[in-house]
């Protein structure tokens, strides 16, 4: 488990000030089970992927508790190519939580309204509040992406985006809100196969879309395209993390011990609950099973 003191209440200064990511040291490690691994290159075990997961979900929780309790406001955004494997490290990440306090953003393409509007002010709604952590599946990021490589924007808006974005992240930073900006990184011939399975599999073949056969084709502007997006974009108050994914359990454990690792928590885990013995039964008639309806069993 992580290293962490249980403490009554959050520490105050934690409330304004977020970390700074060149200094701060990893505060969780991982079990000794993955030192022991022989980094040959190949897939992770299941099973120890699983312990690991499970020891790092625990963690997620505790660190939620913590934000929870000290008012800290946490936006964690995944981008990278398609296939790479952001949805299913968001979904590791999300699904021990409590989504009262984490919310999931994955915006779709913007109204003739929106399109009208500010660039960032229809992501800004979603911001999170004291205690809150949103988690963009795909950001504001896609201006200097998708948006720029297929033209649905002009040179002229990638370029005051390019420009314009990092004084907007640096204010959400001095507001407090600390930024994590993961960019998952995949190689063409393992983007290939996932395509394939998606393909062959009927409950997955959604994932596919016409879009993203077209961007197949342009892998070259896309790469160009996100080395010119991060030479602008990689500002040390909001700096870039790049999740190497081509092995998804890997990508998925390593990028949540990095996370877990860039917020300074506490385990303010409260203790377990002890259930008084229930009232005794005043014998209420119940309604009769045949006026009532159920599902059929179909698997005795």
């Amino acid at each position: 488990m992580g290293k962490h003191k249980k403490t009554d209440k959050a520490s105050n200064s934690s409330k304004t000030q977020p970390p700074n990511f060149g200094l701060l040291s990893d505060r969780y490690y991982p079990s000794p089970l993955l030192e022991d691994l022989a980094s040959n290159g190949g897939r992770l075990d299941r099973k120890v992927y699983e312990q690991e997961l499970t020891r790092l979900q625990v963690e997620l929780v505790k660190m939620q508790y913590w934000l929870k309790a000290s008012g800290f406001r946490l936006i964690v955004l995944f981008e990278g190519r398609d296939a790479a494997g952001k949805g299913g490290t968001i979904k590791r990440i999300t699904e021990p939580l409590n989504p009262r306090g984490c919310r999931v953003v994955a915006l779709g393409t913007p109204s003739d309204q929106q399109k009208t509007q500010w660039y960032f002010q229809r992501y800004v709604e979603h911001f999170p509040s004291a205690g809150e952590i949103v988690v963009f599946d795909r950001s504001w990021y896609n201006r200097a992406g998708v948006e720029s490589v297929m033209g649905f924007c002009t040179r002229a808006q990638t370029e005051e985006f390019l420009q314009s974005c990092p004084e907007f992240e640096r204010m959400l930073v001095r507001s407090g809100i600390v930024l994590l900006k993961y960019w998952f990184s995949v190689s063409d011939a393992e983007q290939e196969s996932r395509f394939q399975s998606r393909i062959d599999d009927p409950t997955r073949r959604w994932k596919l879309s016409p879009m993203d056969l077209e961007a197949r084709n342009k892998w070259e502007s896309f790469s160009a395209a996100k080395d010119l997006m991060f030479a602008h974009t990689n500002i040390p108050e909001a700096p870039w993390f790049t999740v190497e994914a081509d092995d998804k359990r890997r990508a998925r454990l390593n990028c949540i011990h990095h996370l877990l690792s860039k917020i300074p928590y506490e385990d303010m885990t409260p203790p377990a609950i002890k259930l008084p013995p229930r009232k005794p039964a005043k014998g209420t008639g119940r309604p009769p099973r045949n006026e009532q309806f159920f599902v059929p069993n179909q698997y005795p």
